[in-house]
């Protein structure tokens, strides 16, 4: 595929099933509105999880002025580039269920990698601190033009990893997040799908939550597509080439990776020098002296150092490390984070997310984004 488009089908709209149209509508006006609405959304890989969410969230929308998006899907991310673990707020409702779109969050992470296992406690570090931060700042919020006196509705949409150590993070996020409404999508293969009934309670049940169980669907008897299928290594490339699209006017006419590719290889980088940030490597050891040089071509997170008590560094964005000049100490980075919070950036978080092949590539040979561009040292 050549087009830095972010659509996941040709398909220009999704058919929901009665079974989803019911569940989500239930959650949105059978809820108790003493207390914010919480779906917390989960099943096996391939089972709707991203669709059932987007249409619940447009049906949230059609009651609520807002809603809050916990995103917990390091590897197939809703409203970020992936890697990333973030709370959004949502306002306006997506005409296309089959088109994710890059919405800048209200608190994000940069995990680095695109799943959970490399470092769960990490991974639940984050997804905490994050729904601290909602249950802090919109949990008594009264934005909601339809009802004061509760806060924003939150949506948690969770990976399709539900076995082994998957699904004891599961386990620990429900409990932790404490739900008002579980949806879980089944799958035909019933050995892939979680345990019935509140699998996460020790008691083998919650009368706290009210348990939505719904099937997936592939096709409705009129073979309409119901599902947005997924090709999950390209999607990932698409959304980070929509990031760094965003590094130009919208105006410019960018339609393909290969004009995508030119325009960064000629796109003035920032200069970031070596002694105003930190560099952290997420997942593993790299030696002091190698620290700079692992950082050329690779995608990094930008962060600020945080002053709450949870001291996790904040994600303000992604950035590109075109080339690094060790004589003169400077870091030459593409991102589309504006200057003024750029400037606020003191660290550096490097995981494994990487530069798409295409975007390494003009006229036939590499592009910027390699080592031929580090100025070496005596």
């Amino acid at each position: 595929m050549d087009s830095v488009a972010e659509s996941e089908s040709p398909s220009t709209s999704i058919f929901i099933p009665e079974e989803w149209s019911e569940a989500a509508d239930s959650i949105a006006h059978g809820s108790d509105t003493s207390s914010p609405l919480i779906a917390f959304i989960c099943g096996a890989k391939n089972s709707g999880k991203t669709t059932f969410s987007r249409h619940l969230l447009n049906v949230l929308l059609h009651r609520y002025r807002n809603v809050a998006y916990l995103d917990t899907d390091v590897g197939q991310t809703e409203f970020t580039p992936p890697g990333c673990l973030s709370l959004t707020v949502i306002d306006k409702m997506t005409p296309d269920l089959t088109i994710p779109c890059l919405k800048t969050p209200e608190r994000c992470f940069f995990y680095g990698d695109i799943s959970s296992k490399r470092d769960p406690t990490a991974y639940l570090t984050y997804i905490f601190a994050l729904y601290d931060y909602y249950q802090k700042v919109y949990y008594t919020s009264k934005n909601n033009e339809c009802h004061a006196n509760t806060g924003l509705p939150l949506l948690v949409n969770t990976p399709g990893w539900v076995k082994g150590i998957g699904y004891d993070l599961l386990v620990d996020m429900l409990k932790y997040i404490s739900p008002t409404h579980v949806v879980k999508i089944c799958i035909s293969a019933e050995s892939k799908n979680l345990p019935p009934g509140a699998f996460w309670s020790d008691e083998g049940h919650d009368a706290t939550v009210t348990l939505i169980e719904v099937k997936s669907a592939r096709q409705d008897s009129l073979n309409r597509s119901i599902l947005v299928h997924k090709d999950a290594h390209l999607l990932r490339d698409l959304r980070i080439m929509a990031y760094f699209r965003q590094c130009f006017p919208s105006d410019l006419n960018i339609t393909t990776t290969k004009e995508l590719a030119h325009a960064l290889a000629a796109h003035p980088p920032y200069e970031i020098p070596m002694s105003s940030i930190k560099v952290k490597h997420l997942h593993c050891q790299v030696p002091s002296a190698e620290i700079f040089y692992s950082l050329n071509a690779t995608i990094v997170g930008l962060a600020v150092s945080s002053q709450d008590s949870d001291h996790l560094p904040h994600c303000v964005g992604l950035g590109m490390v075109r080339s690094i000049n060790t004589f003169q100490r400077l870091l030459y980075v593409i991102t589309p984070v504006p200057q003024n919070i750029l400037e606020k950036v003191d660290l550096l978080l490097q995981g494994f997310i990487q530069i798409p092949t295409s975007l390494l590539q003009v006229n036939g040979c590499m592009s910027p984004y390699v080592s031929k561009n580090v100025v070496p040292t005596n």
